[in-house]
């Protein structure tokens, strides 16, 4: 079987992460990894949902109901994270390493990494509290 694997921004994610955490955590390295890029890609929906929400509000637009919104949110989330488990434990992370282990790309910064969900939360709440 050919298996063409096309690298995105959160597969190069994924990798730094999961090589960062190889060495200390072993065995849950994966899963600390693919629970973060979940973590990563959902606080993105939320940014994302909640712009439209207040675009569509100030555009006096009538679209779902908040508690409809935040159970569509749930639902995708549990998606994403099964999307993940199911992307990144099998072949596709083989194809992952065998690629980054030929390339020499440059390192992202892992505190960088490490922040950038808790900046897209605040960045998603900031938008939130807006009017």
């Amino acid at each position: 079987m050919n298996y063409i694997c096309n690298m995105n921004a959160f597969d190069t994610i994924f990798y730094n992460i999961f090589t960062f955490l190889k060495p200390k955590y072993k065995q849950k390295s994966s899963s600390i990894a693919i629970a973060y890029i979940s973590v990563l890609q959902c606080a993105l929906l939320l940014l994302l949902g909640v712009f439209f929400a207040k675009f569509f509000n100030q555009m006096n637009m009538v679209t779902m109901s908040k508690e409809k919104a935040w159970t569509l949110f749930v639902f995708v989330s549990v998606f994403v994270y099964f999307k993940n488990w199911m992307q990144y434990t099998g072949k596709r992370r083989m194809m992952i390493n065998a690629k980054m282990n030929k390339k020499t790309t440059p390192k992202h910064n892992i505190w960088l990494l490490l922040l950038l969900p808790i900046g897209v939360l605040v960045l998603a709440l900031i938008l939130f509290q807006a009017a």
